[in-house]
């Protein structure tokens, strides 16, 4: 196993994924820039959390410590008015092939600003993780522990991919439509 609690598949996909997801990763974050020849303004910062969460804390419950498969509750605030969708990755950039990638959902409605315990909103869709499946995969952080990244993304448009989609694909027309976004870096050992 690797230092994710991962196995030979997870590699793999990682691998894939990894040059690819660390460029789209970076864009929104970097501002002004130009990315496949489209310019792409400075996206407004954006509020993520949870009440859930004890300060910038990742309780056990929401990492693969029990068993269960849980995702955490979130929210956040502050989204430009052009917002056309939101989507949401969770990320451990501590990871040894950078970033390893739990969750990624997209088309989640711009009037909603929450993710319930366990749920998806109403209509969104989840991408690929770096395992290769459309689900919410707990971090396995170890005794060392890690930093998780919750990012949320304010889109200028719906994506309207297929749930499943690769995680590639999704994260690259992220990047080419994020107009706002906010990230909260959580801690987690077990």
């Amino acid at each position: 196993m690797d230092a994710t609690g991962r196995g030979q598949a997870g590699r793999v996909a990682r691998g894939a994924a990894a040059a690819i997801a660390a460029a789209a990763c970076g864009l929104p974050a970097a501002g002004c820039g130009v990315f496949g020849g489209v310019s792409i303004p400075t996206p407004v910062t954006m509020t993520v959390g949870s009440g859930a969460f004890n300060g910038d804390v990742l309780p056990e419950r929401f990492t693969c410590a029990d068993g269960k498969v849980v995702n955490p509750p979130l929210n956040w605030a502050g989204e430009p008015s052009a917002t056309k969708s939101i989507a949401l990755v969770i990320d451990d950039s501590d990871a040894p092939i950078s970033p390893y990638v739990y969750w990624i959902v997209f088309d989640i409605n711009p009037a909603t600003s929450a993710i319930l315990e366990g749920q998806l909103p109403p209509g969104a869709r989840q991408a690929q993780n770096s395992l290769g499946q459309a689900a919410y995969d707990p971090p396995c952080p170890g005794p060392q522990g890690h930093d998780y990244r919750i990012t949320v993304y304010a889109l200028n448009t719906m994506l309207d991919l297929a749930p499943g989609t690769s995680l590639q694909k999704v994260w690259m027309d992220i990047a080419q439509a994020t107009i706002g976004h906010g990230r909260k870096t959580v801690y987690a050992t077990s």
